[in-house]
């Protein structure tokens, strides 16, 4: 029979008639910018051949999948060379991550700083030989014979059946379908010069890699993210496009770790986290506490407002609270072990009456129930709103804690609302949109909504149930204007949730406030309300972190202001300096009217000299500084300094007040 010369296939919507065997290098050509093709939803190297009524569309370098398939291709580059620095490294794995890539290392040494820079002139070396990156599917057979010499490789072939549980990155080696190794070969000889165990795809050439990489740092790791297992040495690097793209990332990276809190927190003397206390326990010196006194402050007042009732839980309970919340089931990972107390013994030793198992809480929402449960409720008391600052814990792995961001000892901003099914909606509307208000209000201005749906191997409850919730969340979330991003299986175990993302001073997202939707623990408490026609009945139950914790939004603040906080939050929020000592009682008297109007306010008498205690007020990130000297004093004025260097002079003393007084009390500054 004749064999088709062409097929046709649909490129970028559009349906066009191509010879057989076309390839998506081919189908580009004039399109240099184009990386990989996605190929009926799938991506593909670009001298993969199409077939008939394939729909495709062109990757480019500057897209997230193309930025992903750059990173993961100049990791193979970065393998290559360390391999030809230390001939005895075996691989490990080596994906693309958030703006960059990593690769693991069996090594006898760990890397160092030279070694990076080494590293990098070799591949820079490798990007401008241009070799190619060349896919062969092979037989598990064929590539255990490739990979001989390197175990880690031989050990993924054996989870290729279930490598998405297999264990961080294995999927990139190996998964579903063939199995693939990548060559790079030298484009005159035609040798492989290095290879590789990957799904792909790649580059067609290391020289579309440019000079826009660089090597950021080593570390430990452990094989397939287990500590279980052999310990290796991890490289990471970026990517980019462009010079310039490099460039500008390496900058933000720079001010990030200029905002860093954890920098910050010791610089300002806000917080500390003391070996004594243990991992992810940190204590809030006086000023640290003044900010967050402020936050839950207006926090409270604002919730005042909106309705809430104040409650106050223990920290510790007994076990059984968190067998019937099904905590114990799903969260047990996450708590701290439990404490076994209030045993009896006899004199021989043998127990008389057995102790019991208490737990430090992980989660307010089963104390909240018992208050809610603890008298009968009518439908005239709905939505009942209960709002506390509770402290929880939480028993983060030590290489997970992470300043105040990821830490075990934390306070929530926990509320739990109990309404009828009939308020359900318009209470989540009036929740989003109190969350998304007082966000606004600690200047966060950015934001977007992820709905986290139920994991199937993880929830309690009937699916009939999860959908109603899962339905009404969304609806509440496309209502309110803002993006809907999906995060399929995300959800806790009881119930579906909205989580407000938002974004810093730096373009970085953060989750924050999350609202989440449960029919399933007012099933498992009991709880009951009597409705208007004398019947029993569920109330449906709210569960609202805004913050998500005192301490990570701290934290989060701390660097979306790099330090300098608005004033209304700022620890010192006015500093006055006298120009010479026989100026420091015009001041004190300065600062006293400040004081009597509820403004937080020093005078600086240190012996420094004048420049200097200008520049302390300005590395403190003091929001206001009053300057006076002798024309102010005779004048009953002050000259204002302002953080960006401004000033303004010869300001009445009365104005002075005033002006800041304003400030602080509508946050304007």
């Amino acid at each position: 029979m004749p064999v088709d010369t062409q097929i046709t296939i649909n490129v970028e919507g559009v349906a066009t008639t191509v010879a057989t065997g076309t390839t998506g290098a081919e189908l580009f050509f004039e399109r240099r910018e184009v990386v990989v093709a996605r190929v009926d939803g799938v991506l593909k190297d670009l001298d993969q051949p199409l077939d008939d009524g394939a729909v495709v569309e062109g990757v480019t370098i500057d897209s997230p999948d193309g930025l992903n398939v750059l990173r993961h291709s100049t990791a193979h580059v970065m393998a290559q060379a360390v391999q030809q620095l230390r001939p005895d490294a075996k691989l490990g794995i080596g994906p693309y991550i958030t703006d960059g890539f990593y690769f693991d290392f069996d090594v006898t040494e760990p890397f160092t700083p030279e070694d990076l820079k080494t590293l990098e002139k070799m591949m820079l070396k490798i990007v401008n030989q241009n070799q190619k990156f060349a896919r062969r599917v092979v037989s598990e057979d064929e590539a255990r014979e490739a990979m001989a010499n390197e175990p880690y490789k031989l050990e993924l072939l054996g989870k290729a059946s279930d490598a998405d549980a297999a264990g961080e990155g294995v999927n990139v080696e190996v998964g579903a379908g063939d199995i693939t190794i990548y060559d790079n070969i030298d484009r005159k000889s035609g040798d492989v010069l290095w290879c590789d165990l990957c799904r792909g795809p790649h580059l067609q050439n290391t020289k579309l890699i440019s000079n826009a990489f660089a090597l950021t740092r080593s570390s430990a790791a452990y094989w397939l993210g287990n500590q279980n297992n052999q310990q290796l040495q991890r490289i990471y690097g970026t990517a980019w496009p462009t010079k310039d793209a490099l460039k500008a990332y390496q900058e933000r990276i720079a001010e990030a770790e200029r905002r860093d809190h954890r920098k910050l927190g010791v610089e300002l003397d806000l917080f500390s986290f003391p070996d004594e206390l243990g991992s992810g326990l940190p204590v809030f010196h006086p000023k640290g506490g003044i900010i967050r006194k402020e936050m839950e402050d207006y926090s409270r007042k604002r919730h005042v407002e909106a309705g809430y009732d104040f409650v106050y839980t223990p920290h510790i309970t007994k076990a059984n609270l968190y067998e019937v919340s099904g905590h114990l089931d799903w969260y047990r990972d996450g708590m701290f072990p439990p404490m076994h107390v209030d045993a009896e013994l006899n004199e021989d030793g043998t127990v008389r009456k057995p102790g019991q198992d208490y737990y430090l809480k992980p989660m307010n929402c089963p104390m909240h129930n018992l208050i809610f449960r603890s008298r009968g409720r009518s439908y005239r008391e709905l939505p009942l709103r209960l709002f506390e600052f509770g402290s929880v814990y939480r028993y983060e792995k030590s290489g997970v804690v992470h300043g105040l961001t990821r830490v075990r000892g934390m306070t929530q901003d926990d509320a739990h609302i109990y309404c009828t099914k009939e308020q359900m909606k318009d209470e989540l509307t009036e929740t989003l949109n109190f969350v998304l208000s007082l966000l606004k209000d600690y200047g966060l201005n950015d934001f977007y909504l992820e709905l986290s749906t139920k994991d199937p191997e993880k929830f309690v409850g009937e699916d009939a149930v999860w959908e109603e919730a899962t339905q009404t969340l969304a609806d509440v979330a496309r209502e309110s204007g803002l993006e809907l991003v999906a995060d399929p299986g995300g959800a806790a175990f009881y119930g579906p949730k909205i989580s407000v993302q938002a974004k810093d001073a730096l373009g970085r997202t953060w989750q924050m406030s999350t609202i989440q939707l449960d029919f399933n623990l007012p099933e498992r408490f009991e709880l009951e309300y009597q409705a208007a026609d004398g019947t029993r009945q569920r109330p449906v139950m709210i569960h609202r972190a805004l913050f998500g914790s005192v301490e990570r939004f701290m934290g989060v603040l701390t660097e979306h202001y790099a330090g300098a906080f608005p004033a209304w939050l700022s620890p010192v929020q006015v500093v006055a300096i006298p120009v010479a000592e026989a100026f420091n009682d015009y001041m004190f008297d300065v600062v006293a009217q400040l004081k009597k109007a509820g403004i937080r306010a020093e005078v600086d008498i240190s012996s420094d000299r004048f420049p200097k205690k200008i520049r302390t007020a300005s590395k403190d990130k003091i929001p206001f500084v009053l300057i006076a000297g002798g024309d102010d004093a005779d004048a009953n004025a002050v000259s204002f300094r302002f953080r960006d260097g401004s000033q303004d002079n010869g300001v009445p003393v009365e104005e002075a007040v005033a002006r800041i007084v304003e400030a602080v009390r509508n946050r304007t500054a």
